[in-house]
């Protein structure tokens, strides 16, 4: 079974996207320090967050030689092409702005980044 890390603060949906990949066949963990902890297989990154901004966090998991190979999907209100730019150049394997994208959007890009991760990103 392959583990996801998703950091998000928005607690719906947190428990709507944890459900679906559990339905699918992933076991979700939620929390930053459990990256080094559990080791996942992916992580899915929102970019505000409440104490650490996604862009530091995104920055310190691809600067550790341990985790920068796990892809990241950052997923966040953000839209700005300066901030999709700027994620891309720090690691991300792709990035999905929350309204453009339903939950089955949402698993299809999960699902290609853990089925290849040497594909480039794309948005």
């Amino acid at each position: 079974m392959k583990t996801i890390l998703f950091i998000e603060d928005e607690m719906n949906l947190q428990k709507s996207l944890a459900s679906r990949l559990k339905d699918e066949g992933f076991d979700g963990e939620i929390g930053l320090r459990q990256a080094r902890e559990k080791m996942p297989d992916l992580i899915i990154l929102d970019l505000v967050l409440p104490k650490k901004d996604g862009f530091e966090a995104l920055k310190e998991l691809k600067s550790d030689a341990g985790l920068a190979p796990i892809p990241v999907i950052v997923l966040t209100n953000l839209e700005g092409s300066q901030d999709v730019e700027k994620a891309l150049s720090l690691g991300a394997f792709t990035y999905l702005v929350k309204a453009n994208y339903s939950l089955d959007d949402m698993i299809e890009k999960i699902k290609q980044a853990l089925g290849d991760e040497s594909r480039s990103p794309t948005t």
